[in-house]
C-alpha cells in the first residue's frame, strides 16, 4: 500500500455520527438474531395453521438454520465482490422481503422456502454490523462500541421467546415475521443515507468465485446444521439419516479447512486464525455461545414441561436477567480502562460458573421470582465476556482482515448457539434417564420411606372422596409423575452443573490474551 492510501486510511473517517451508524446496523443484527429464536415458541401454532405435524414445522426453523450456517463464513467475500454497503443493503432489503412472505404463506413449503431465503440474506446482516462497527471506530473507541453490539447479541435470543410466546397467545403467529418489516424498511434507508465504505474497503475489488471452497462449506455447514438441530428428534445416531448427514459434515468441514488454507484465492481467508488474539478470541466467544445459549433454553423448558408456565411466563423468567445485562454492560465498559481486559474475562467466567452451581437450588416447588434471580446471576457473568472477548479479539489484526474475521467470529458464535442448544436438549434427556434409574431403586415395597410416602398420599386420596377401589391405582400413579418430575429437575440441575465446569475450564484460555487494557473504552497495549 502506498504512503498516500496509508495516509488517507488513517485519515478517514465516516461523515455521519459513528455513534448513530452503530445503533443503525446493531437494530438490524438485533432483527436478525431474534428470529433465529422467536420462532421456537410459535410451532404448535404453526404447524396447526399449516395442517401439519409438529414434525414437519420445525423445518420452519431448520431451513433457517442451514441456509444462514452457510452464508456466515462467506460473507466476507460476497461483501469484497459486491461492495460491503451494497451487500449490506441488498441483505437488509431481501430479509425484510423475506420476513413479508413469511407473514403472508398459505402453505407450509412456502414457509419453509421463504424461511429458508430468509435465512441465506440474514447471514449477511451480522458479519457486516460487526465489520462496519470495526472500520467506523478507531481501536481506542471499540470497546464502548461494542457494548452498544453486546446488548442486541445477548438480549436477543432472550427476548425472541418472550416476545414470540407474547405474539402468538395475543395475536397471530404471522405477527412473529411481520414485525420485521417496519423495522427493515427504517433501517434500510438509515443504512443508505448514514453508511459509507471506508476507503480499504472500496480498494479490495472483486473477487473470483471459489467454487470448490463454497461448495465445501456448503456441505458441511448445511449438514452440520441439519445434524444439530434434528438430531434430538431423530434420536441422533440411532437414525440412518442422522449418520448420513454426519458423516457428510465431517467432510465438507474438513476439507473445506484443508482447501482453505492451501487454495491461491480462499472464499474466506482462515490465516486470519493465525493471529494469536484473533484465535483464543473464537475459542471463547465459541465457549460464551454454548453456555449463553443452552442455557437460554434450559429455563423456558423446565418451566413449561416441569412447572406448567406458559410461553409468555416462561420467557418472562428470562427477562429481568436481559434488563441487568442492558445495565451492567456499559458499567463493564467504564472498568475496561483500569484493569487489564483478559482480568475482566476471568471475573466473568468464574461470576458465570458460580451463578450456574446456583441453580443447584432447582426443585419441583421453586417460584416465579427465584428462576428470575437465578437467571439474573448468570446474566452478570455474560455481561462481563462479550465486549472484553470481541475487543481483544480484534487487538492485533490488519484491518484488511476484518471483513473475514467478523464472518468466522460470527460464525463461531452462532455455531456454539447450535451445538449448545442441541447438546443442553439431549443431556437434559439422557441425565433425566439416569435419575430415574437412581430413583426408581427406591420404589419397591421394601423401603420404608416408599411405604410411608404411599400411605400418605392414599389417606390424602381418601380424604378428597376417591373410590377405595381406585385408590392404589392413584396413589401409585401419583408416586410415578412425582418420579418423573424429580429426575427432571435433577437433570436440568446436572446439566447447569456442567455449564459451570466448561466456564470455570476455560479460565486459564483468558490468559492467553496479550495483557492489555481499553484505552477510552477500547483496546491498546500496555
Amino acid at each position: 500500500m502506498s504512503d498516500r492510501h496509508a495516509a488517507g486510511d488513517e485519515n478517514w473517517r465516516p461523515r455521519a455520527n459513528p455513534w448513530l451508524i452503530a445503533i443503525v446496523v446493531t437494530l438490524v443484527a438485533f432483527m436478525e438474531i431474534l428470529d433465529t429464536t422467536i420462532v421456537n415458541v410459535a410451532l404448535p401454532h404453526i404447524a396447526g395453521a399449516m395442517s401439519s405435524s409438529q414434525d414437519e414445522s420445525t423445518w420452519t426453523l431448520t431451513s433457517y438454520l442451514i441456509a444462514n450456517g452457510i452464508v456466515l463464513p462467506i460473507s466476507g467475500f460476497l461483501s469484497r465482490t459486491f461492495g460491503r454497503k451494497l451487500y449490506f443493503l441488498v441483505c437488509i432489503a431481501a430479509f425484510t422481503a423475506c420476513s413479508l412472505l413469511c407473514g403472508m404463506a398459505e402453505s407450509l413449503w412456502q414457509l419453509i422456502l421463504f424461511r429458508l431465503l430468509q435465512g441465506f440474506f440474514g447471514g449477511g446482516l451480522q458479519p457486516n454490523q460487526q465489520s462496519i462497527i470495526l472500520d467506523t471506530f478507531p481501536p481506542a473507541q471499540r470497546g464502548r462500541a461494542f457494548s452498544v453490539t453486546a446488548i442486541a447479541t445477548v438480549v436477543a435470543p432472550v427476548l425472541g421467546p418472550t416476545l414470540g410466546g407474547w405474539i402468538t397467545d395475543h395475536y397471530s403467529w404471522r405477527w412473529i415475521f411481520l414485525i420485521n418489516v417496519p423495522i427493515g424498511l427504517f433501517t434500510f434507508f438509515a443504512v443508505l443515507h448514514l453508511v459509507e465504505d471506508p476507503p480499504w474497503a472500496r480498494r479490495a475489488g472483486r473477487a473470483n468465485m471459489d467454487y470448490i471452497g463454497l461448495g465445501f462449506i456448503a456441505l458441511g455447514f448445511g449438514c452440520l446444521q441439519f445434524v444439530l438441530d434434528r438430531g434430538e428428534d431423530e434420536d441422533w445416531f440411532a437414525s440412518p439419516s442422522i449418520r448420513l448427514f454426519a458423516l457428510l459434515a465431517a467432510i465438507g468441514l474438513v476439507g473445506a479447512v484443508y482447501w482453505l488454507l492451501y487454495a491461491k484465492t480462499p472464499i474466506v481467508n482462515l490465516r486470519v486464525l493465525a493471529d494469536r488474539n484473533f484465535a483464543v478470541g473464537a475459542l471463547m466467544v465459541f465457549i460464551m455461545g454454548l453456555i449463553l445459549y443452552s442455557s437460554a433454553v434450559l429455563i423456558p423448558q423446565l418451566t413449561q414441561r416441569q412447572l406448567g408456565y406458559t410461553a409468555t411466563w416462561a420467557g418472562l423468567v428470562l427477562s429481568p436477567g436481559a434488563v441487568i445485562v442492558g445495565m451492567l454492560i456499559p458499567i463493564v465498559g467504564r472498568i475496561m480502562p483500569y484493569v487489564q481486559t483478559r482480568l475482566v474475562i476471568v471475573v466473568g467466567l468464574l461470576a458465570l460458573g458460580f451463578a450456574m452451581l446456583y441453580a443447584h437450588g432447582l426443585s419441583p416447588e421453586i417460584d416465579f421470582f427465584t428462576l428470575a434471580k437465578m437467571r439474573m446471576a448468570q446474566t452478570i457473568g455474560l455481561a462481563f465476556l462479550f465486549v472484553p472477548i470481541s475487543t481483544l479479539a480484534y487487538l492485533t489484526l490488519p484491518r484488511d482482515q476484518n471483513a473475514d474475521a467478523a464472518a468466522l467470529y460470527t460464525m463461531f458464535r452462532n455455531l456454539s448457539g447450535s451445538i449448545g442448544i442441541s447438546l443442553a436438549t439431549a443431556l437434559v434427556t439422557s441425565r433425566s434417564q439416569v435419575r430415574q434409574g437412581y430413583l426408581a431403586e427406591s420404589l419397591s415395597p421394601l423401603d420404608p420411606n416408599f411405604n410411608a410416602t404411599l400411605s400418605e398420599v392414599s389417606r390424602a386420596l381418601t380424604a378428597q372422596g376417591l373410590a377405595p377401589s381406585q385408590i392404589p391405582g392413584a396413589a401409585l400413579g401419583w408416586m410415578h409423575e412425582t418420579l418423573l418430575n424429580q429426575s427432571a429437575v435433577l437433570a436440568y440441575i446436572d446439566v447447569f452443573g456442567y455449564c459451570a465446569m466448561v466456564a470455570f475450564a476455560a479460565v486459564p484460555f483468558a490468559f492467553l490474551f496479550s495483557p492489555a487494557k481499553a484505552l477510552g473504552g477500547g483496546p491498546g497495549a500496555h
